[in-house]
């Protein structure tokens, strides 16, 4: 397939999806056509200088009948002038390939760049990221810690209460066998037991 300037200024690469950059693959073998053109170019430009060569040599040659006649000695320099337009066609290949390599190097830093840019982009957007998933992390840390903070003060009034509770009940049942010890001692085993049932029955009330 013949390579022209044009293919290589519309060529397009992929982008990869697990590196940085292009297919490095497929700019190899983008980069092979190139100079695999380039090569049948210059084989043609040498083949094209090499029949120009030869051709005006042969030309400027004098036949045997025109030493003879020196009247056809001027039909002899006509070849010459015809012969030299075709000079101009290795020169125009050596043109053409000039500009393909140029733009080939232009087409080549193009892509870097290109690539540099999505580098750069793909950088800065996972430092974005980054950022935002540790503001969210931060702030769902102290949300959590807040609501433990609360949770921990309702349960500490709750131990103060059954703290209170008990020290109370505590000392309601101390004055209660006090006051039946006492009951006791001063009545008799019969009046002793019916002041126990009084007892009782108040402070349970």
């Amino acid at each position: 397939m013949a390579l022209t300037p044009e293919d290589v200024v519309n060529k397009r690469f992929q982008s990869t999806k697990f590196r940085e950059g292009y297919d490095q693959d497929e700019v190899d073998d983008f980069l092979d056509e190139v100079v695999v053109e380039l090569r049948r170019l210059t084989a043609e430009n040498e083949e094209l200088k090499a029949r120009v060569s030869s051709g005006g040599a042969a030309e400027v040659a004098p036949a045997p009948d025109a030493v003879a006649e020196p009247v056809v000695a001027p039909a002899v320099v006509a070849p010459a002038v015809v012969a030299a337009p075709v000079v101009a066609g290795p020169i125009d290949e050596t043109a053409g390939t000039t500009n393909l390599l140029q733009l080939a190097r232009r087409l080549h830093e193009e892509h870097v760049k290109e690539g540099a840019e999505k580098r750069d982009a793909l950088i800065a957007e996972g430092h974005a990221t980054a950022a935002r998933l540790v503001a969210e992390a931060e702030a769902k840390q102290r949300a959590q810690l807040s609501i433990l903070d609360q949770e921990r003060s309702v349960l500490e009034t709750k131990i103060d209460d059954l703290r209170t509770f008990e020290r109370e009940y505590r000392q309601k049942l101390k004055s209660y066998i006090e006051t039946q010890l006492r009951d006791l001692d001063a009545t008799s085993p019969v009046e002793s037991s019916n002041a126990s049932k009084s007892s009782f029955q108040s402070f349970g009330a």
